[in-house]
């Protein structure tokens, strides 16, 4: 035991299920991709993750409690035939608990057999390069644990993420999606680090409904979100006479 429970809340049948990895990340991309499936899909709260080492917290929402990680569920697809589960987080995972977390995700991914998992990841952004707010394909990049989580992700036309390093929580899911022949993909996008990119969040999530909803998912709300983020930006950078720093959240990928 690995001292990461889950708890079930809600009976559903996952076997067959795609699983969205919804941890924080750069620009908090994971969070907030998760989120907005969540709400946009609609599903249904079906579990929750607890463990000693998570922090003492509860989320509230309209006068409800709600854990630091949860569980949704649902069916997608025309007529419902597939299943879909996203792991929304409210903290981003400390080093020493990763790859407990990831081995727990994994197991309870292989013990129901689901189809694949998904990480929708930020990158940092390079220095002196901006997102490109008219191509939202030219900021996502993919890799996959197995040659055919590879073959799908080209047959979407998502380019491939060929050199360097995925840290954290996504990294450990690939290298254990090779090690138990599991389907993982993990998408990347450019992101700012310094504030929630809600940009790169709907990059992430225009990647997701190309490999598997196929809705065309209105990402329209993220984008405005990220207008306002960025105007607000850089008035507050007008007003100080400079780029002020900003906290910025641990990086979880370099390239």
């Amino acid at each position: 035991m690995n001292g990461i429970d889950i708890i079930p809340i809600k009976q559903m049948d996952v076997k067959g299920a795609y699983v969205i990895d919804g941890f924080p990340s750069v620009g908090l991309v994971g969070s907030i991709a998760a989120n907005y499936l969540v709400s946009f899909l609609e599903l249904d709260l079906i579990g929750v993750l607890d463990s000693m080492t998570f922090p003492a917290m509860s989320l509230v929402r309209e006068g409800i409690p709600y854990s630091p990680v949860r569980i949704y569920g649902g069916k997608i697809g025309e007529g419902g035939q597939d299943k879909i589960v996203v792991f929304v987080s409210e903290f981003q995972p400390p080093p020493e608990i990763i790859k407990p977390l990831a081995t727990t995700l994994m197991d309870w991914v292989e013990v129901n057999k689901c189809r694949m998992v998904i990480s929708p990841e930020g990158m940092i952004l390079p220095q002196g390069k901006n997102e490109d707010p008219g191509s939202i394909s030219d900021n996502i990049f993919g890799i996959g644990s197995t040659q055919q989580m590879t073959d799908l992700l080209k047959e979407h036309d998502i380019p491939l993420f060929e050199t360097g390093i995925i840290m954290g929580l996504a990294g450990v899911l690939l290298n254990e999606g090779v090690n138990r022949d599991i389907g993982v993909v993990t998408i990347l996008s450019w992101a700012h680090a310094e504030y929630p990119d809600a940009r790169a969040a709907a990059a992430c999530i225009s990647a997701i409904d190309k490999i598997l909803l196929q809705v065309e998912l209105d990402i329209k709300p993220l984008i405005t979100e990220a207008e306002v983020i960025e105007k607000h930006l850089k008035q507050l950078y007008k007003t100080a006479g400079k780029e002020q720093e900003i906290p910025k959240s641990k990086s979880i990928m370099y390239s």
